[in-house]
């Protein structure tokens, strides 16, 4: 396929985003930072910390960082951190569960109905949003709100929708001081930033060079399992709501007990598709090895394999880092398809018909 945008061109690049998403993804190291100061300043009840399980229930942008969550203090804490994606909360939860209830807009109908539910089974409950009607039934009910600000999508928002949840767990002791992990996080996205900005020449630019690869492509992300997994994710969704176009993703080691069977037919699918390796060095040995073996398998069936390392020195950074150079080059894809990045037309068309029904 033919190139219709010049990705060295900043003025076409640029006039297919109206809706600021650069603009938006620049600003992330400021997000985090301003998030935390957010987090720091919520009023909790000290009752709170009091807790056997975490749940944090969220759909689409509003759930990625209770992903990122569950991942950072997985061996950080002993309760157990649960994402629910639903309408119904699990049985489990009861007066012992700490649950966010985080809709950036504040109208999510999932979430919704599963704080609800959440009252019912007197959970511990803390919204984060920016307003809507989760707001309002949250300072109703006299739960504690944390108000982050508007004005961005959801999936540009990841800062706010996660940071403030670790501040809480920060404030009853249950992770230790968050600022050097911040201070880490901030550092390598302002250095990223750097790399990955319009200005960068695709020759010195990886989102650039990706969006490049799988444009015209299906990319297939694989990552490791309790570790980049939800970064795989995020890609997935990003190139989903960014670009607008298919992606898929799998983890190993689960992928080489199903997936890497999947590539002897049929050939002229095969070669559409272009994969994606996250790496990281906390990676188990074992999954590197078989990181570098499946890649071995599967070279010259495929369009291509690109591998990328994650950055920094805490976990929340090296998640970040790849986290945001996918954000990148999904709003790269999205300009050589002419496209508006922002808008998520379908799922504006789906809520539409689910209000009327």
């Amino acid at each position: 396929m033919k190139n219709p945008v010049d990705l060295n061109n900043i003025e076409q690049i640029l006039a297919n985003d109206p809706g600021g998403m650069l603009a938006a993804l620049w600003s992330l190291p400021e997000q985090c930072e301003e998030a935390l100061a957010i987090g720091r300043k919520a009023v909790i009840p000290p009752e709170y910390a009091d807790i056997s399980n975490i749940v944090v229930t969220g759909l689409g942008g509003s759930a990625i960082g209770g992903d990122f969550l569950r991942l950072f203090v997985t061996d950080r804490i002993k309760a157990p951190v649960i994402v629910n994606r639903d309408y119904i909360l699990p049985n489990f939860i009861d007066q012992k569960t700490l649950l966010f209830a985080v809709s950036y807009s504040g109208n999510t109908e999932e979430t919704l109905s599963a704080y609800d539910q959440a009252r019912e089974k007197r959970a511990l409950i803390v919204a984060l949003t920016n307003g809507g009607k989760l707001r309002e039934m949250a300072e109703r009910d006299g739960v504690p709100v944390i108000v982050v600000p508007a004005g961005i999508s959801p999936r540009a928002a990841t800062g706010y929708l996660l940071i403030p949840t670790l501040a809480v767990l920060e404030s009853f002791g249950m992770i230790e001081d968050l600022s050097p992990e911040i201070s880490d996080l901030t550092t390598v996205l302002r250095e990223l930033r750097e790399q990955l900005k319009p200005e960068m020449i695709s020759e010195h630019n990886l989102a650039k060079q990706i969006a490049h690869k799988i444009y015209g492509k299906i990319p297939v992300i694989w990552a490791a399992s309790g570790n980049t997994e939800v970064v795989a994710t995020r890609w997935k969704g990003q190139i989903n709501e960014n670009g607008k176009a298919p992606a898929y993703w799998n983890v190993f080691p689960e992928l080489n007990h199903n997936e890497i069977v999947g590539f002897e037919a049929p050939a002229e699918v095969l070669k559409q598709l272009e994969i994606i390796i996250l790496r990281d060095r906390n990676d188990h040995a074992r999954v590197q090895k078989r990181m570098e073996i499946s890649r071995k398998i599967i070279e010259g069936t495929v369009s291509g394999i690109t591998e990328i390392w994650s950055s920094g020195e805490g976990r929340l950074a090296r998640m970040f880092s790849l986290t945001y150079i996918g954000d990148y080059v999904s709003v790269y894809l999205a300009a050589l398809y002419g496209i508006d990045p922002t808008p998520v037309k379908n799922i504006d068309h789906l809520k539409k018909k689910l209000a009327e029904s």
